[in-house]
């Protein structure tokens, strides 16, 4: 009898440990990204949008500027698939979709090759 007593007293805690650990997990939907700017190119604005939308959130470098081989770090993104939004400083727009940003601390990096393949793609049209 007392080892049934023990067994209800050990399942029930681990029951409680589980349903207690839900809102800890349930709250964890924002990431800290940092952005490496990997590119030859500074960047002057950076915008996000979750990849179902159609309208841009707000410059998330406000009046900052990522210099080439600079990073930031941006604070409670949701976690998303994003299209990402960059102009450099020659006010050049290029759009990289589809950016999983989602872990507790992420990294991002924009290189060369994603601005050259913007670039690419207007010289296209």
């Amino acid at each position: 009898m007392k080892r049934l007593a023990c067994l209800s007293v050990v399942v029930g805690c681990l029951l409680a440990g589980q349903f207690l650990a839900l809102p800890a997990r349930a709250a964890d939907t924002t990431s800290n990204v940092t952005v490496h700017n990997r590119s030859d190119w500074d960047i002057h604005e950076l915008y996000l949008s979750p990849t179902s939308e159609e309208e841009w959130g707000p410059d998330q470098l406000d009046e900052d500027v990522l210099s080439s081989g600079g990073s930031v770090t941006l604070t409670n993104v949701p976690c998303n698939v994003w299209d990402v939004m960059v102009v450099d400083e020659d006010g050049d727009e290029c759009v990289i979709e589809q950016v999983e940003l989602c872990a507790h601390e992420a990294t991002w990096s924009l290189t060369n090759d994603e601005l050259l393949s913007c670039e690419d793609e207007t010289s296209d049209e």
